[in-house]
């Protein structure tokens, strides 16, 4: 470390203890939340064990079930994880980047043992009569830019590193009688003040090795899967990945209507050759010329891993139950 910024440390601690003596002291600074989590249950032929880590700010780091990973936690955007991004009232085209609220940090957090987004509470809780065990967690998000940067020559509109942007998760294994479905939930909370005539909302992404190589489209109306090629693009229907074999699958069903306001879900799907990853997503939009509405912006969305043939049978499953009795849009409480 520079020695002049070592001298200037130094000095302003005596100064802030100084103040501290005379009462001057400013807000206390919030204890760091523990990140560090493991949930783990029998599913299918296996188990799965779910992990979280402060690195991430409590953002999912590893999903293995029957010996294998089935994620990509490589930077601080290759998870299982939530974003936004915003317009800011902008007339130039879109670019996602530019104004991106991410849940496991910033793209300058790197592959670094630490998070710009900001872990405010994390708990966990075991198997009861409820379900499978449990994971919650609520994070105010790290732009993925920093101020100055640019994602493809678009700079980034944030002017701070850490935004107003709130994220709450809760995710369980198990649903009803479904061991290899994850509940997953998540809530965005929009701050007021700010302006915004676009919100696109990735309720969630799954980086995933790029074993996982056969991109498949669930038909909801039959069923069945069909081959699904590489994009990258959006479509109505349900994304699943699996290796060649057949052997390890995982995919995403949205469980609840949007909130009011809100269109979707369209499921994306993409492979990067050069970074060795794969990619789905579940996303939601707002649009209002005058400014999108701040405030609670709540998803539920189901996550399938297991055998491609054991995804099928679970996403029909689900399908039908939830056509059968149709959920009602999320109230939109913090959880």
């Amino acid at each position: 470390m520079n020695r002049s910024i070592v001298s200037g440390l130094a000095g302003l601690a005596g100064i802030t203890g100084l103040a501290a003596g005379l009462g001057w002291a400013g807000p206390p600074v919030p204890a760091r939340v523990d990140g560090n989590a493991v949930l783990r249950a029998p599913a299918g032929a296996s188990e799965i064990v779910l992990t979280t880590t402060s690195r991430l700010a409590g953002a999912i780091h590893s999903l293995t079930w029957n010996g294998r990973e089935f994620i990509d936690s490589h930077d601080h955007g290759r998870q299982l994880q939530s974003a936004a991004s915003f317009d800011c009232a902008q007339t130039t085209p879109f670019w996602a980047e530019r104004y991106n609220p991410t849940e496991a940090g910033s793209r300058a957090d790197g592959t670094g043992g630490t998070s710009s987004s900001r872990l405010l509470k994390l708990t966990t809780t075991g198997a009861g009569a409820a379900g499978g065990p449990e994971l919650r967690t609520r994070s105010q998000l790290a732009f993925w830019l920093a101020p100055g940067e640019e994602s493809f020559g678009r700079p980034a509109l944030n002017r701070t590193v850490l935004s107003d942007h709130l994220l709450a998760k809760r995710v369980r294994l198990g649903h009803q009688d479904m061991s290899q479905v994850i509940e997953y939930d998540v809530t965005f909370t929009l701050p007021a003040g700010e302006r915004h005539t676009l919100a696109q909302f990735e309720a969630l992404t799954g980086y995933m090795p790029p074993d996982f190589s056969k991109f498949w489209t669930f038909r909801e109306d039959t069923g069945r899967l069909e081959p699904l090629d590489d994009g990258p693009g959006e479509q109505s229907h349900p994304v699943v990945f699996s290796t060649d074999d057949a052997a390890h699958a995982m995919g995403v069903l949205s469980a609840a209507p949007p909130p009011p306001g809100t269109t979707g879900p369209r499921y994306g799907r993409f492979r990067f050759e050069a970074e060795k990853v794969v990619k789905w997503n579940c996303v939601f939009r707002a649009h209002d010329g005058d400014n999108v509405r701040f405030g609670a912006y709540p998803f539920r969305l189901f996550v399938v891993v297991g055998t491609l043939e054991d995804v099928r049978q679970s996403l029909a499953i689900l399908t039908q139950r939830r056509n059968a009795a149709p959920e009602r849009p999320l109230p939109g409480a913090d959880q």
